[in-house]
């Protein structure tokens, strides 16, 4: 009894005393505006995100890409929209990615930072600074 009772102590300090592992930013995310929700996956050894759902999506369903600056992409429904796109690295940190900003037409260069398992911080640049950053929270 004495025996299982350190080994028990012992296995619970080790757990304490090693890191965490690090949050997966794989999921469906909330962002800060509009109502939208991104579902954030693994695309090879990338990270990418496409847009579920938003406020303007909810009240036209099939509404386009008409902010985008490429003529020809003017026609994409915004449902399933690839907005974030080639984010690197891990275990908490991904860099050299692109967010596409559907209501600017805008692409900018970015970082996504797990600053929990349930929060994360989208930063998006034109050029240092000119930068935008947005917290966003899991939902799943």
């Amino acid at each position: 009894m004495k025996f299982s009772v350190l080994a028990a102590a012992a296995v619970v300090a080790a757990a304490l005393a090693s890191p965490a592992l690090a949050a997966d930013p794989t999921g469906l995310w909330q962002t800060p505006t509009n109502g939208g929700q991104v579902r954030i996956t693994r695309c090879g050894q990338a990270l990418c995100g496409a847009l579920v759902t938003s406020n303007h999506l909810r009240a036209e369903p099939n509404a386009r890409d008409e902010h985008n600056k490429d003529a020809s992409q003017r026609n994409r429904t915004l449902r399933g929209l690839t907005m974030l796109s080639g984010f690197t690295g891990g275990p908490t940190e991904w860099r050299g990615g692109s967010v596409y900003n559907p209501a600017d037409g805008g692409i900018y260069r970015g970082t996504i930072t797990m600053t929990s398992d349930n929060s994360l911080r989208l930063r998006g640049c034109i050029v240092a600074p000119l930068c935008k950053t947005q917290t966003w929270t899991r939902i799943q």
